[in-house]
């Protein structure tokens, strides 16, 4: 006989393995209540979408983590256009989306893996390393410090930050004061390097933010700063996570390993399906704007929801053997990246990313091996994936 259900987002056991909980979630209670956290959880693949792409009733206006101290009306402060609704969020996106066109991504791929190479140069006449600490962790940053003008001394302490404001403590539904202090010093950064753009702009993304200019619109200090923290959090994190999450399901899983031993083109395709199969991002939060019916239950406006992304792209009513690791899988209706007004800005850039770190990881190290005894997740209410990941290299490529 099962337990009674219980979806707690802030119990590290659920940290550890939510994928359990969440088929219970979908068969049990698709519109599920937590009366201490008074939240809904959506896990269905039809809800998590629907709840994407009809931002009037679900809205965003509260930001994407339930956390008290950032889940409230000021959350743009951090968020950014993550906590806004139209029109407001499509004059923002609309302004600094020129920064990621398609061209304009398509140009870093020599500088991601020149950065990739030089990290992994690092590695040379070593037996292993920490994945994340000696390269997971130092590639995306990189990439975005570089992108926002942010120099090289700052970036581990713009990281160590970064950690700060995701990480949660175990049994603790407040925001940790490392959480807290980590936000602060990131706003008073991000203040400072503002006030030098403002007099200095400066070929970077902070200095193109400070000057765009859409029918005589333009972007206040607030809105820019905003975009700066949420770039270096989410732009960061979850692509560090997505990395190491890759390593490990590879690794746990032979099978596909030799399938790309055979076809090392599979890489993008290794990408993709580590987004559907353990996405970094497992959950982002709502604000109802209105009465909802689902499933037999009423959300009422005002009422907080997470759409459980993580649980959306294992709902077997869309995914075959949906907690089968398949690299040839069709993962075209994941919703890792989300969708509608809000679909990530930064898809293409995680994704290319990705692909460049996972060519040259596997061209070097075919044969690693990971010591679980080693591992440490992450413990956060939105973001899955590791803060600690020993590798051994094995046979280095020739």
């Amino acid at each position: 006989m099962n337990a009674p259900l219980t979806y707690d987002p802030y119990a590290y056991e659920v940290h550890e393995d939510p994928f359990p909980i969440y088929r219970r979630l979908r068969d049990e209670a698709p519109a599920y209540w937590n009366e201490s956290l008074r939240l809904w959880a959506l896990s269905r693949h039809a809800d998590v979408l629907a709840g994407f792409k009809d931002w009037q009733r679900f809205s965003s206006r509260f930001g994407v983590s339930i956390d008290a101290g950032t889940f409230h009306e000021n959350a743009s402060a951090t968020m950014s256009f993550l906590a806004m609704d139209p029109p407001r969020h499509d004059r923002l996106r609309a302004l600094v989306s020129k920064g990621f066109t398609p061209r304009r991504v398509a140009e870093l791929e020599p500088r991601i893996r020149a950065i990739a190479l030089e990290y992994l140069g690092g590695l040379r006449g070593r037996d292993g390393c920490d994945f994340i600490r000696d390269f997971a962790g130092k590639l995306p940053m990189d990439v975005i410090s570089e992108m926002l003008g942010v120099p090289a001394a700052d970036r581990a302490m713009l990281r160590g930050w970064a950690d700060d404001m995701v990480h949660r403590e175990e049994g603790v539904r407040e925001m940790p004061k490392a959480a807290i202090e980590g936000g602060l010093r990131a706003l008073h950064y991000f203040s400072e390097m503002l006030s030098e753009r403002r007099r200095a702009p400066g070929n970077d993304l902070t200095g193109a933010l400070v000057t765009a200019e859409i029918d005589g619109d333009r972007l206040s200090d607030r809105e820019i700063i905003g975009f700066l923290i949420l770039m270096v959090v989410a732009g960061n994190e979850t692509t560090t996570k997505l990395l190491g999450n890759a390593l490990y399901w590879l690794w746990r899983h032979p099978d596909q390993r030799d399938r790309l031993r055979r076809d090392p083109t599979l890489v993008p395709r290794w990408v993709e399906e580590t987004l559907r199969y353990d996405n970094s991002t497992q959950s982002l939060a709502r604000v109802m704007a209105a009465d909802v019916e689902l499933h037999g239950r009423k959300l009422r406006a005002g009422d907080k929801v997470v759409l459980l992304v993580g649980s959306a792209n294992r709902d077997e009513r869309v995914f075959p053997e949906p907690d089968r690791y398949d690299l040839l899988r069709d993962t075209s209706a994941s919703l890792s990246f989300g969708q509608g007004v809000h679909f990530c800005l930064g898809a293409s850039l995680a994704r290319l990313e990705a692909r460049i770190a996972l060519e040259e990881v596997w061209k070097r190290f075919p044969d690693f091996e990971i010591d679980p005894a080693g591992l440490v997740r992450v413990h956060s209410v939105n973001v899955r994936g590791f803060a600690a990941l020993p590798m051994a290299f094995g046979r280095a490529a020739s």
